[in-house]
């Protein structure tokens, strides 16, 4: 194997493919047998639950190896190497020591495996042998260790690509396709990924209650990647639920607190909910730690509202939790938003609101939106998930 081709797989930030990565660990087992003159060589990557290790590829005696072998961490040499994360050279070969019936059955006499670690993860486990009996000295160790190792970097790009794009493709399921349509209200909305793939938890929803009331919800989980869009899944669906079992938004958001605290410990999210009265005479809200809506009536200046937001879902302590009731005359614009809108590096978040203030106005709220993505967000890319929705009474 030619050290271009060793180059390469030391995987940078170049955009690879899945088969280009399955690729790449087969010219590493390639460069395994060459360089280290053994006689079998595999490939182990640990299971999403950590607690096994499974077959992926080998070379040698084991090139036909059983796609899917699962061996439990701890048990045989690849176990054993996965649950010290520390090389293992063994020179006594049976059932008792490998897991491998085939390694055994051929008469492997010596084995040297090592873990692939990248980031301080244990993502697997390479492992070399021959039918020869040989000592490896620390040479070998190292060689195996840096080829190892780059197969640990394309295996850690693959898992982070992959969870980018189910969380992703999860996080744009749960997005509305089309806004609300209901007699006195206009809606329209706006959702920007972040640069970097899959990075926030942001989602909003509007739904029709069973009274008549329209409800609006936006929120934003901590975290990054699928754990957090499966957490925004969760909230979204119980936030539905007790919205038609609670008379205020006050009372809803106590009851997913309640819930979140107890299914979702060590999670934090923060979230904020509008009820608008069947007349559309007025708008109720309560929030846990989101940040206030933006409010443009006809002819003045918009202000940010005053809502004293509850402490966030997952805090270590409790606080009321009040709604707030605002008139809501004909033209009245909302804009409800995310953090990703006003939050900026090395700037504090009053100026990041008080840009929103001034882009507010009182208006149709596709212009709305238009004029305050145009205003705080225009070409440049974006370093955390975007969401806005913006709503109006109209007659």
């Amino acid at each position: 194997m030619s050290d271009a081709t060793l180059d390469h797989a030391r995987v940078g930030d170049q955009d690879l493919t899945d088969l280009e990565v399955a690729r790449l660990l087969g010219h590493l087992l390639d460069a395994v047998e060459e360089r280290l003159a053994i006689d079998t060589a595999s490939l182990l990557v640990l299971d999403q639950a950590g607690t096994h290790l499974v077959a992926r590829i080998g070379r040698g005696l084991e090139r036909d190896i059983e796609p899917g072998v699962r061996v439990p961490i701890g048990r045989g040499l690849a176990g054993r190497i996965a649950a010290t994360r520390a090389p293992v050279h063994l020179c006594d070969i049976g059932p008792d020591t490998v897991a491998s019936p085939v390694l055994w059955e051929q008469q492997v006499r010596s084995m040297l495996g090592v873990p692939l670690l990248a980031d301080g993860r244990l993502l697997g486990v390479m492992h070399v042998g021959t039918l020869a009996e040989r000592t490896f000295d620390e040479a070998d160790v190292h060689e195996l260790q840096l080829l190892a190792g780059r197969a640990a970097a394309a295996l850690l790009w693959q898992q982070n690509l992959t969870e980018a794009r189910a969380a992703r493709t999860l996080q744009q399921s749960l997005l509305p396709t089309r806004v609300l349509d209901v007699p006195g209200l206009e809606f329209a909305t706006r959702f920007v990924a972040a640069e970097d793939f899959g990075v926030g938890g942001d989602w909003f929803d509007s739904f029709l209650l069973p009274s008549g009331e329209v409800g609006v919800v936006i929120g934003d989980v901590a975290g990054s990647g699928l754990r957090a869009a499966i957490v925004m899944n969760r909230l979204r669906s119980a936030l539905r639920a007790y919205a038609i079992e609670s008379a205020t938004p006050s009372e809803a958001l106590a009851r997913l607190a309640r819930k979140f605290a107890h299914f979702e410990p060590g999670e934090m999210a923060t979230i904020l909910y509008l009820t608008i009265a069947v007349d559309r005479s007025h708008v109720t809200l309560a929030s846990l730690g989101h940040l206030p809506p933006v409010i443009a009536v006809p002819g003045e200046e918009a202000v940010v509202l005053d809502c004293r937001p509850s402490p966030p879902l997952g805090a270590r302590f409790e606080a009321p939790r009040v709604d707030v009731v605002l008139e809501l005359a004909q033209g009245t614009t909302i804009a409800c938003y995310t953090d990703g809108l006003v939050e900026r590096r090395r700037e504090s978040l009053d100026e990041g609101l008080e840009r929103l203030r001034q882009a507010m106005t009182a208006g149709a709220p596709e212009d709305v939106c238009r004029r305050i993505m145009t205003r705080l967000v225009g070409a440049s890319p974006v370093h955390d998930d975007t969401a806005l929705l913006v709503l109006r009474r109209t007659a």
